[in-house]
């Protein structure tokens, strides 16, 4: 993408043009709703700062125009092409992770300098002193991950269970396609990483009981204009974002900008988990050449055996059973 591409992606960020709004009408479904549909991506966003990087204090999202943009994708993609080659290992020794040019990220064309919009200094506020044990308690947890004792040890990503909601559609270096279905009353989601589906009524009904918790949240949508807005509760303990408790309540806006970009804006608040609500942003690209492809990664995978395997053995060199 050149600087006139990249300037077209951080004008996505702001309101559109009158004169743009006036060229471009989003189309609406056959039974009125805002089309929204569509297969989308964000693998150009891989490598941006989820917050403003401490050598930009004092500057905003604002004090970044096309210039500034694209000396900063040059910076990273030299980096990302610096470490592509120790990608699931190292440069001497592949752990099976594939060569680079596999990966959807090495030019990655940023829109952005960072995600966090909210609050305006582009920091997630601080957590609280309850989620500061916790936080040290998953530690401690998670330091048996080099040599777990079971695959309780391990992560949900680990074993393939699922990347939480935003983390499923939050860019990596590669998966970073999804598909938006609509029908009558209903929204569809479908993510490529781990191949999860959020089905999101937008009839109004409450939400499921608090008893009821699912690994990517119980959603309701409604539009907003035309704007799907979509609030997400009843997570687990387990696997909520950043963290998170299970009081968390993530709002996310999807909102068209032109016939080819939604800006996905995501709005979290737990105040058991941070002392303020806070929000990311970025855009989503419509790429049919970008289909959600399959995600086998229990098929034939013996990663998780292999990793308790090899934890067995480091016991036995060492003497322990």
């Amino acid at each position: 993408m050149n600087v006139l591409g990249a300037t077209s992606m951080v004008v996505l960020l702001s309101t559109v043009s009158a004169v743009g709004a006036q060229e471009w009408t989003l189309p609406r479904t056959s039974w009125g709703d805002p089309d929204v549909s569509g297969v989308f991506t964000n693998k150009d966003e891989y490598g941006t700062p989820f917050e403003r990087p401490d050598e930009f204090a004092g500057k905003t999202l604002a004090d970044f125009g096309p210039a500034e943009m694209a000396a900063l994708d040059h910076e990273r993609q030299r980096r990302a092409r610096d470490t592509a080659a120790s990608i699931g290992g190292s440069a001497d020794e592949d752990t099976g992770a594939g060569p680079p040019h596999w990966y959807e990220h090495l030019e990655a064309m940023n829109s952005q300098p960072w995600f966090v919009t909210e609050p305006a200094d582009g920091k997630i506020p601080a957590s609280t002193p309850e989620a500061q044990q916790r936080q040290a308690a998953q530690r401690a947890g998670f330091a048996k991950r080099g040599r777990p004792d079971s695959y309780a040890d391990m992560s949900l990503n680990d074993r393939c269970v699922t990347h939480g909601l935003p983390g499923s559609m939050v860019p990596g270096i590669y998966g970073s396609s999804y598909d938006i279905t609509q029908a009558p009353g209903m929204v569809a989601i479908r993510y490529e990483m781990i191949h999860e589906t959020r089905l999101i009524p937008l009839d109004g009904s409450p939400h499921a009981s608090p008893e009821l918790r699912f690994h990517m949240g119980d959603a309701r949508g409604h539009f907003e204009g035309d704007t799907l807005v979509v609030e997400t509760t009843n997570f687990p303990s387990r696997g909520a974002y950043r963290n998170a408790s299970a009081s968390l309540k993530i709002v996310e806006r999807f909102t068209p900008v032109d016939a080819s970009h939604l800006r996905w804006e995501v709005r979290l608040e737990d105040p058991t988990t941070w002392v303020a609500p806070w929000t990311f942003a970025m855009p989503l690209t419509r790429d049919s050449t970008q289909a959600v492809f399959e995600y086998a990664c229990h098929e034939g995978n013996l990663g998780l055996a292999n990793i308790l395997k090899a934890a067995r053995a480091a016991d036995r060199a060492e003497g322990r059973h």
